[in-house]
């Protein structure tokens, strides 16, 4: 039991609105929360007799308390928000993912772009969404791109062209980078098309279309006519995949279940009367939460997370304990009055079906997928006869092309699966290209040289390769006390490299240890080895395409993007500067003898 003298806290707490921390032995923050009014709300945890569970196990844990008094509820609930991402307190529901949506950009140049956008909007232009996810996005722009012949390209990509690129070739933009291909009205006329779409006004864009494609077949210019037609026919297309519409403007919609101790949450975005789409959230659920707690601490952490829009309707199927409050609090951080509603409304009503039923067939998967993870972790306990259960496992692995940009990668898995927030990726330098085991050797000493943190250390380590690789970890965990040490396992491919006959190599005796080829335990060594392997490429292959896009001129000191742009302009190209002399260098505007010395000798090195 804890030592806090709850009694003593509660005289000299305030009945003011506020936010409350409570900490454990090591001071750590366990639970946040917030009050009307802290006395009575902080006395409720310290009643004789507590029913929920989740109240006892936290109660039993604290070791000092601490509050923020605070001038009204609205305050409460925004620093309580604050501290939760903050401290992620592991009593408090977590929400995963507090990304910012994406949105479609459409710019203000005088030949407008449209494009992907993420983050602050402080270019200047309209910015069409959210959207639940980048696929979403890039989808849209896909099916845009066939419609309206707008450019989606980089400013820095438009200003450079001196003829049409392969887009205006597949007909998906009319070139306006080119003098002569399409009139700054015509374009203009595309774009407006394109911004009435966006806004889900696809019968109006469809009428003027229908208009223009008569008027310019009444005076026989047939080209625009087939033209016309062929956008016609391709947006009627994209219009039959929106198969949800209605005439609501700009509204999200909650689904929520609960299943074996998780919970998802389902929102649909609807903006300018289509659903643009869905997201399901599954939030990190303490045990013994109330359902309607789960629900408001992740509805709270959605909204007030950063660059989260809040649209003008929001409907929803569970109560909220302090909806006025809530409301008021909502309405101010968006700026204009925000509603709630339960879906009583016919269309609001089939809106809310239609989430709920994603919520609950969402979680339904992601239980089964549980289940499936943790079946495999048993059969793995059961396989290499470990009395603990495996809380967290890493794998590493070496990429590279004949020896050059070495990556090394390390993946995490906990009980749950991939722990993507926890990967790491190591560029390798300093070694005798090709040397795998001096890669792997240094990619451990980089990851594990500052742990500090015992949760940090995984319960096993694999290692992806033979003996050789597996002696660089033997080497570097030598000196380390047996009892904080991972189970280190080497995992050699077959002869024939094919999934089933990998070889587990048990670091110390060497022993291989047999899993049978349909073995649960051997599909998540699998798992994490492939995830490890994927991840080492990627990183690899990005690291590769850096090389071959970067421009030996951007390591000279002293210059800089324009005097980059000024040189291979004047001389035709960087192979034209490679072959000049230090005076023709010395010539071009901008560039001292000094320089001009700096640069030669840096491309003839």
């Amino acid at each position: 039991m804890s030592d806090f003298d709850a009694n003593e806290f509660l005289k000299h707490l305030s009945h003011q609105p506020g936010v409350y921390r409570m900490y454990n032995q090591e001071g750590d923050v366990i639970y946040v929360g917030k009050a009307k009014n802290l006395k009575n709300r902080v006395s409720s945890y310290f009643r004789m007799k507590v029913d929920n569970a989740k109240t006892r196990a936290l109660v039993s844990q604290i070791a000092n308390m601490d509050v923020t008094v605070v001038n009204s509820e609205t305050e409460a609930f925004l620093l309580e928000n604050n501290f939760i991402k903050k401290y992620k307190p592991r009593y408090n529901v977590l929400l995963r993912d507090d990304k910012s949506y994406p949105f479609i950009f459409l710019s203000a140049h005088d030949h407008p772009r449209l494009a992907f956008h993420r983050g602050p909007q402080k270019a200047k232009g309209e910015y069409f969404g959210p959207y639940p996810s980048a696929w979403s996005v890039r989808e849209s722009l896909r099916s845009m791109q066939r419609i309206f012949p707008v450019r989606q390209c980089e400013d820095s990509y438009y200003r450079a062209r001196s003829r049409p690129c392969l887009q205006y070739q597949m007909k998906r933009c009319s070139a306006p980078c080119v003098e002569g291909y399409v009139s700054d009205e015509e374009y203009q006329e595309q774009v407006s098309l394109a911004r009435l779409f966006l806004q889900g006004k696809n019968q109006q864009v469809i009428a003027t279309m229908v208009d223009k494609m008569e008027r310019a077949s009444e005076s026989l210019n047939f080209e625009a006519a087939a033209r016309y037609r062929d956008q016609i026919n391709v947006l009627r297309k994209v219009q039959e995949r929106q198969w949800v519409s209605g005439t609501l403007d700009e509204m999200d919609v909650f689904g929520f279940a609960v299943k074996g101790g998780m919970a998802c949450i389902q929102v649909l975005f609807i903006r300018d009367n289509q659903l643009l789409g869905s997201k399901a959230y599954f939030p990190k659920v303490p045990a013994n939460t109330e359902q309607e707690e789960i629900f408001e601490s992740f509805f709270l952490q959605f909204y007030l997370a950063g660059n989260k829009i809040i649209p003008k309707q929001i409907v929803l199927n569970t109560a909220l304990s302090d909806e006025p409050a809530i409301i008021d609090l909502l309405s101010h951080e968006a700026k204009h009055k925000v509603k709630l509603f339960r879906g009583a409304r016919e269309e609001k009503r089939r809106y809310l079906q239609l989430a709920q039923k994603n919520a609950e067939s969402a979680l339904e998967a992601q239980f089964g997928k549980q289940q499936s993870i943790l079946a495999r972790y048993i059969d793995l306990e059961s396989a290499l006869e470990r009395d603990m259960p495996i809380q967290r496992m890493e794998c590493f692995d070496i990429s590279h092309t004949a020896g050059e940009q070495t990556v090394a990668s390390c993946v995490v898995f906990n009980r749950e699966g991939p722990l993507k927030s926890d990967y790491r990726r190591f560029n390798i330098e300093g070694i005798t290209p090709g040397d795998d085991y001096a890669a792997m050797a240094q990619a451990l000493k980089r990851r594990y040289k500052n742990v500090k943190e015992v949760s940090k250390i995984p319960d096993i380590l694999f290692i992806d390769g033979g003996k050789g690789q597996l002696a660089q970890a033997e080497n570097f965990f030598e000196d380390w006390p047996e009892e904080a040490k991972p189970l280190l396992i080497g995992v050699a491919k077959g002869t024939t490299r094919k999934p089933g006959l990998e070889t587990l190599i048990l670091a110390g005796s060497h022993e291989t240890i047999a899993l049978d080829s349909h073995s649960p335990g051997l599909h998540l060594i699998q798992h994490i080895r492939d995830e490890s392997h994927r991840f080492a490429i990627s990183g690899h292959r990005n690291r590769r395409q850096k090389v071959k896009t970067t421009s030996s001129l951007e390591s000279i000191p002293g210059i800089g993007a324009k005097r980059r742009q000024t040189l291979l302009k004047y001389m035709g190209g960087l192979q034209g500067l490679k072959k000049a002399s230090k005076d023709e260098i010395a010539n071009v505007p901008g560039i001292s003898k000094e320089l001009a010395e700096t640069i030669y000798d840096h491309l003839h090195l």
